[in-house]
């Protein structure tokens, strides 16, 4: 999601998250997710679109949709050949009118047919049994990652969704490494160099919270009024 319109900045921001792993994305396609810095003032003058592609290109990501924009920018979004995309509140207003008519034909008598939602499968998760020593890496991509065994320091680990590490972890974590906020890195033994959620980075250089290292535990990601920044917790035993 981008927060800003300023090219430069987030230009900035896909060399910090990205610039490390020039693999990272492989001709992936992406929604361009503006609906956290548009507002109704904005001018459609102040996307520089091209330079834009241009980037995400750079990374080997290939833009698709927007999204989060008004729909009277669907003409000038066409000439880029991106799509316009609802955002997801407007996805739930339409889905929740459509549940109020259905009742409402219910109620009337009239006829109709009952509709099954079934939840989509989550992707099995990568599960590695051995250690991982310094200068591996191991990207678990569209879900979580299990480690089994230690993750020494110099190794990284790397997960869409969660990680989870039966042994110490010493090395780097990533994990939401496609902007999931509510990833959590979790370790028997939680020894890290780095930790990452959704792009929050914090190298371990200053030492952990007390009672956290070495310790059964886990990080997550907390956004409060715009401010995020990760927590450390024990797991009780």
């Amino acid at each position: 999601m981008f927060k800003t319109l300023d090219t430069q900045a987030i230009g900035a921001e896909l060399n910090q998250r990205f610039a490390e792993f020039p693999d990272f994305f492989d001709q992936d396609a992406v929604v361009i997710d503006l609906s956290a810095a548009v507002d109704e003032g904005v001018n459609l003058c102040d996307i520089d679109w091209p330079t834009w592609l241009e980037m995400l290109k750079a990374f080997n990501m290939i833009a698709l949709a927007v999204r989060g924009v008004p729909e009277s920018w669907k003409t000038e979004l066409a000439t880029h050949n991106l799509v316009w995309m609802a955002s997801p509140a407007s996805l739930n207003n339409q889905a929740a009118s459509q549940q109020t008519s259905s009742s409402t034909d219910k109620s009337s008598g009239a006829a109709s047919d009952a509709v099954l939602s079934v939840p989509a499968l989550a992707p099995a998760a990568m599960v590695v049994s051995k250690p991982l020593r310094s200068g591996q890496r191991v990207y678990a991509k569209g879900g979580d990652l299990v480690v089994m065994a230690m993750v020494n320091a110099g190794a990284e680990v790397i997960a869409d969704g969660h990680i989870h590490v039966y042994a110490p972890l010493r090395g780097r974590a990533i994990a939401g490494a496609r902007g999931d906020t509510s990833a959590r890195v979790f370790a028997l033994t939680f020894e890290p160099e780095l930790v990452s959620i959704a792009g929050i980075y914090q190298s371990i250089d200053e030492g952990l919270p007390a009672g956290v290292h070495g310790a059964a535990a886990y990080v997550s990601l907390q956004v409060q009024e715009g401010q995020e920044r990760l927590i450390y917790q024990a797991i009780s035993r």
